[in-house]
């Protein structure tokens, strides 16, 4: 018999995956779009995006909504929650605790309100400060454009 894993009843929750309202969903597939056309088309980003990817293989693992992995290095560099106004502080917590413990080599984070179109930039070695920007110091792109 079908055991579930959460004790949470069948309801969408805001930000909760790929139960996420719509509007969530369509700013991860903005920017995987966006971004995958400079990684694999034109070459200028040296970073894969993946959306909604594991940190590490197994169970367990922090799933970001984007990633950009360093396939060389096995290494996840850049991560980006997409949120509300309900989700914005705590994933501005959990993107600067990633950052900071360096289980994963995670230089830099962002933080997307698709609401109020606010962005939120944490880079390693911030102090715990986050900047309001979109722009990304180690792609060198700005991704505020792209959604």
């Amino acid at each position: 018999m079908y055991q579930p894993l959460t004790s949470k009843s069948f309801m969408v929750y805001e930000d909760d995956g790929p139960n996420s309202p719509l509007d969530h969903q369509r700013t991860i597939s903005r920017l995987h779009v966006e971004l995958g056309v400079l990684y694999y088309h034109k070459k200028a980003i040296l970073l894969e995006p993946l959306p909604e990817t594991p940190l590490a293989e197994g169970p367990g693992y922090p799933v970001p909504d984007v990633i950009l992995l360093d396939n060389e290095a096995q290494k996840t560099r850049i991560i980006i929650e997409i949120c509300n106004a309900r989700g914005f502080e705590s994933d501005l917590r959990k993107i600067i605790r990633l950052i900071e413990d360096d289980d994963f080599g995670i230089l830099e984070g962002f933080v997307y309100n698709y609401r109020t179109h606010e962005w939120l930039r944490y880079r390693k070695g911030d102090e715990r400060a986050a900047t309001e920007s979109s722009f990304s110091e180690v792609l060198g792109v700005d991704l505020g454009s792209m959604v």
